[in-house]
């Protein structure tokens, strides 16, 4: 039986040209070597399973070919190619610093430097996972990699460049690999699948590139996996079971669900996920993804971000027409404060569930739709009839003005608004010829029928008033509002008494004796408080820092009694009157050490028995 040889092996590229995805390195080092311009120590760092180590090897065969190409490659038959396809070539050495990262290993490597090739130009040290690399070690290292013999080149390769010390790094040429993009990992797995005579869908070869995210290594292995479980075939269906994926069926079954407001048919189908085993955080990453590629649908200059078959774009762009970018944009928020909060929820199906009621009623709302022939605002309600009687509640209408070169939409005078969960017909503000200080609101009339229009308005002795458009309308019903809201605070306004001012002065400064702000309680408490005038306090500071406190303060003061008094026109006026100045305020005055040892052998006559015991002599 012959023994099996893993696809990633078996493929492994052998010149630079066969390198997947690397472009940008690989035509670098081939000018470097076809212009003799080769740096002593090369730093290859970036993902694993990109092709560091293959290229590493590929270099050190093509910098010993004996008869290198006019394009920079290896010949691959003269004795120095052969020798290393064989692995039996004694100029090139490969260390794994994974397993042999102390300094005696660095040591025993720096000894065989000193030892010049017997064959070829150079000897090549290929040393793996260099960060895992004592301190030592590195250290042990420093002298050789920073001057080497003329026939020694170092090839160093990680995947965590941060973990390398600066002096190292300093001493190498540094080449950053990149991950593989799944067109190229693709279009790679397609030719081995033509090579091996396999069959496979476009579909699930964009499934494996998808999986296994940038890495080539894992994309190989993985179809390995797949064409021993499905026997050569490689289709959509079996390659989705294989490496238990979301389909992207249920994603948009899910989108039909939310555009019908479906949420029992919703509910079941994240029920059937669930009943295949995905965990509730999979589903929402794979439908914000989904709603991602949806929103990138919208534009065609992003067009290729979407990294998806084209089978499948055809259906998003298809989905993506039938939503609006803010419908999109306001899903992406949703399932994104959802995710956050799916770790912290006890209950992680509800959690997620009640993530899908939002989304499908998350269109449910009162559109405009103006009619251009005849005018009028019509109401469209985008909620179901089957909706619950509190979701389908009436909403209110705003008014929109058109442009001065559309027609004029009269606003109906009878208008919805809800209060208290209540509609109830609101007023309409009254057209006027020019802007104007707002009169007294008048009573309200009746109510009229909501569902009649608004008659035209009769035309005066001085000939028929304008009509407002909405905008004007607008702002002269917020006008009208806000005059009746201050005609309500003159009415409702409290009466200035010391007594009321000194109630309310503890209640402020019991908002900072909660906060535990003891130092602004203390300065606050200092103060007095009296009356100058029927709308005028004033605040007595006792010393200047209390007073300049008082004035950072004035504002919030200043507001604080505004608001309990109702009184918008109330004046607090500060004044400083230093001849109130206690004791209390400016502390006892300090002792000298003398002093205060005086006041102790008063208060405990011991002391003084002992100083006169030990016959202590005190230095002040």
């Amino acid at each position: 039986m012959e023994n099996f040889i893993v696809s990633a092996r078996k493929y492994r590229p052998q010149n630079f040209s066969t390198v997947v995805g690397q472009a940008h390195i690989t035509t670098t080092l081939k000018n470097a070597i076809r212009n003799n311009q080769l740096a002593h120590a090369f730093l290859f760092c970036g993902p694993r399973g990109v092709g560091k180590t293959t290229c590493a090897r590929i270099l050190a065969k093509t910098i010993n070919c004996e008869n290198l190409q006019a394009d920079g490659e290896a010949c691959n038959e003269c004795n120095s190619c052969r020798t290393f396809n064989e692995g039996s070539s004694f100029n090139i050495h490969e260390l794994d610093a994974a397993s042999n990262n102390s300094v005696d290993d660095i040591r025993t490597l720096v000894d065989q430097v000193r030892f010049a090739p017997q064959a070829g130009k150079y000897k090549i040290y290929i040393i793996d996972e260099v960060h895992m690399l004592s301190s030592s070690a590195f250290n042990a290292f420093l002298k050789t990699l920073e001057e080497p013999p003329s026939y020694a080149i170092f090839i160093l390769a990680t995947t965590e460049k941060h973990k390398i010390l600066p002096t190292i790094l300093s001493r190498c040429q540094i080449f950053d690999f990149r991950r593989i993009t799944i067109q190229d990992t693709v279009d790679h797995l397609q030719e081995i699948v033509n090579k091996e005579q396999l069959s496979a869908e476009g579909d699930a070869l964009h499934l494996i590139a998808q999986k296994t995210d940038g890495c080539m290594r894992d994309s190989l292995s993985t179809l390995d996996k797949i064409v021993s479980f499905t026997g050569g075939q490689l289709t959509y269906q079996n390659t989705l079971e294989h490496l238990n994926i979301l389909d992207y069926d249920y994603f948009f079954r899910i989108m039909e669900g939310v555009l019908n407001q479906d949420i029992a048919g919703s509910l079941l189908i994240f029920d059937e996920i669930l009943q295949k085993g995905f965990e509730g955080d999979n589903f929402l990453g794979g439908l914000a993804e989904f709603l991602r590629n949806l929103l990138v649908c919208k534009d065609e200059k992003v067009l290729h971000l979407m990294e998806v078959s084209a089978n499948l774009k055809d259906r998003y762009r298809q989905m993506s027409g039938r939503l609006s970018a803010p419908f999109i944009v306001t899903a992406l928020q949703l399932l994104n404060d959802t995710e956050i909060g799916y770790r912290m929820a006890r209950n992680k199906r509800l959690h997620v569930e009640m993530a899908l009621i939002r989304l499908c009623y998350l269109q449910q709302a009162v559109t405009l739709v103006s009619n251009e022939q005849t005018g009028e605002v019509v109401k469209k309600n985008l909620i179901p009839e089957g909706a619950p009687q509190r979701l389908r509640a009436p909403f209110p209408t705003p008014i929109y003005g058109k442009p001065a070169t559309s027609k004029t939409i009269t606003p109906p005078e009878p208008k919805l608004t809800i209060e208290s969960g209540a509609a109830r017909p609101a007023q309409t503000a009254q057209p006027v010829q020019a802007p104007a200080p707002t009169p007294p609101a008048p009573k309200p009339a009746p109510a009229p029928n909501p569902v009649a229009a608004t008659p035209p308005p009769a035309a005066g002795n001085g000939g028929p008033k304008p009509k407002l458009t909405g905008l004007a309308a607008m702002k002269e019903a917020l006008a009208a509002k806000q005059q009746q809201n201050a005609n309500a605070v003159v009415k409702e306004s409290i009466p200035l008494t010391a007594g009321a001012v000194a109630v309310y002065w503890d209640e402020f400064i019991d908002r900072f004796r909660q906060a535990n702000k003891m130092t602004v309680v203390g300065n606050l408490q200092l103060a007095q408080t009296e009356l100058r005038g029927p709308e005028e306090i004033n605040i007595t500071s006792r010393n200047i820092v209390q007073y300049r406190f008082m004035e950072e303060e004035k504002l919030e003061i200043s507001e604080f009694f505004k608001q309990k008094f109702r009184n918008k026109d109330l004046i607090l006026t500060l004044s400083l009157d230093e001849s109130r100045q206690s004791e209390e305020d400016t502390g006892p005055v300090p002792l000298s050490s003398k002093e205060q040892f005086v006041r102790m052998m008063e208060k405990y006559p011991l002391v003084k028995e002992l100083r006169e015991r030990l016959n202590m002599e005190l230095d002040f």
